[in-house]
């Protein structure tokens, strides 16, 4: 009981605005005597700052052409393509949609609410690269050091080209991890001796941790020589650890101090806690005919539990409004209500596009993005072509892999967010809204 008292307590303290070198120091004594995560999984709900909000017409869009929106979210929703969504746009810094579709629990009956907590697998990607960018900009690492600097079980690296393996030639930096040009993949390349070492190593284990995953990496050759190509696939798994060995501190940790607690990210974790479940939608999959099924139950879901495994790469849940709070920091140029945590030139490495030009454009097996290359977090638009006409030039985002888009556009001011949680991963519902919003800018 004691110990549960001096734990509330600290914990209060921790959670209000006291100088940071206070709450720091408070934050390390409980942790040396509670133990790491309690901070995290045990902290209180407290109320964060209201984001700023404005009429869609005092921003120069038109509430009308807005509502289009809703029918077409209506319509996915009657077309049983998804069971429900959430809609949330911002202008000029300012939210001017935050809307919730149909249901989040279809078995429970349970209506989608624009607060719901979702799996957002690969949107954790720009989050990590972001906190990576933080011990850039502290001195403590250098997109261009070789990553073995860090994880010394990459100084030899291998990789596998025509049924062989043989040493990498060129080297694998921090910057190859942070714009997918390492030679990783998710295990499904198509190259038979990195797809079979990738199963054998089991190499996104979820019992296992981040530092186990480091000594699986020498066993697995790369798809190519590190920055000759664009392969999707675990780097930022990868650049999670390198965190982890910089810092001295957990991913989870580090990503609470450096990004979740400054921005007001409340609901934004590796797992859902038990006080929070009421809110977690659940997972389903999708025929892409109208035919959904259950795929991850809320009640029953492994995200119900702290994973041994803090995935950099996919592994966060989040809402629509926590992510809303990272991304217009993004688009102030590293600031959120007051608070810098990135440079406005750091920013700019994130959202212009980093990949060599004898790489080209991004592209996922056959399905090659004209005019798509990749910064050092997003995905960025360089010129239009044939693929997402709807887009921007200059725009930039990704999603994760039950559906979830984003998008900004810097030249409009604008910020969207698309939320379901349909896989396998569909491009429904940016495809169909990306067009009907930018034509609601009227000025």
């Amino acid at each position: 009981m004691f110990h549960q008292h001096i734990a509330s307590t600290v914990l209060f303290l921790s959670s209000t605005g006291m100088p940071n070198m206070i709450r720091a120091i408070v934050n390390v004594t409980v942790l040396s005597i509670f133990g790491h995560g309690l901070l995290h999984a045990q902290s209180p709900s407290v109320a964060t700052t209201p984001l700023p909000s404005a009429d869609a017409a005092d921003v120069g869009m038109s509430p009308d052409a807005l509502r289009k929106v809703d029918a077409a979210m209506q319509e996915s929703i009657d077309q049983n393509r998804i069971p429900g969504g959430i809609v949330m746009i911002a202008r000029h810094g300012k939210v001017v949609m935050h809307k919730a579709y149909g249901k989040m629990d279809l078995e429970a009956d349970k209506p989608m609410k624009p607060d719901t907590i979702v799996r957002i697998y690969s949107m954790s990607k720009a989050i990590t690269t972001a906190a990576a960018l933080m011990l850039y900009e502290d001195g403590k690492l250098d997109v261009d050091d070789p990553v073995s600097k860090y994880l010394p079980e990459l100084k030899s690296v291998m990789v596998a080209a025509d049924g062989e393996t043989h040493p990498a030639k060129q080297t694998m930096t921090i910057a190859d991890l942070m714009r997918h040009t390492a030679g990783y993949t998710y295990g499904r390349s198509g190259n038979s001796l990195h797809d079979e070492a990738f199963k054998e190593l089991d190499m996104l284990q979820r019992d296992d941790s981040l530092e186990a995953m480091q000594t699986k990496l020498a066993k697995l050759p790369l798809v190519f020589e590190p920055g000759t190509d664009w392969q999707y696939g675990i780097s930022i798994d990868v650049l999670g650890r390198v965190i982890e060995v910089v810092s001295g501190e957990t991913l989870g940790d580090f990503l609470h101090k450096r990004i979740f607690d400054p921005l007001e990210m409340k609901d934004t974790d590796f797992f859902v806690p038990a006080d929070k479940v009421d809110r977690f939608a659940a997972n389903y999959n999708t025929d892409g005919k109208g035919k959904l099924t259950l795929g991850d139950a809320a009640s029953e879901s492994p995200y119900l539990t702290s994973p041994e495994f803090e995935s950099g790469g996919g592994g966060l849940v989040s809402t629509a409004e926590d992510y809303m709070r990272f991304l217009l920091m993004i688009a102030a140029g590293g600031e959120f209500n007051g608070t810098r945590l990135l440079s406005p030139e750091t920013v700019a490495l994130m959202t212009t596009n980093q990949v060599p030009e004898s790489v080209g454009w991004i592209k996922f097996g056959k399905e090659a993005r004209g005019g798509v290359g990749f910064g050092f977090g997003f995905s960025v638009r360089e010129s239009m072509s044939d693929w997402d006409p709807d887009g921007r030039v200059g725009e930039y985002g990704w999603g994760g892999a039950a559906s979830t888009h984003y998008w900004v556009s810097p030249k409009d001011n604008l910020v969207v967010i698309t939320i379901e949680q349909i896989m396998p991963y569909q491009w429904l519902t940016e495809f169909k809204l990306k067009g009907l919003i930018y034509d609601a800018i009227v000025q």
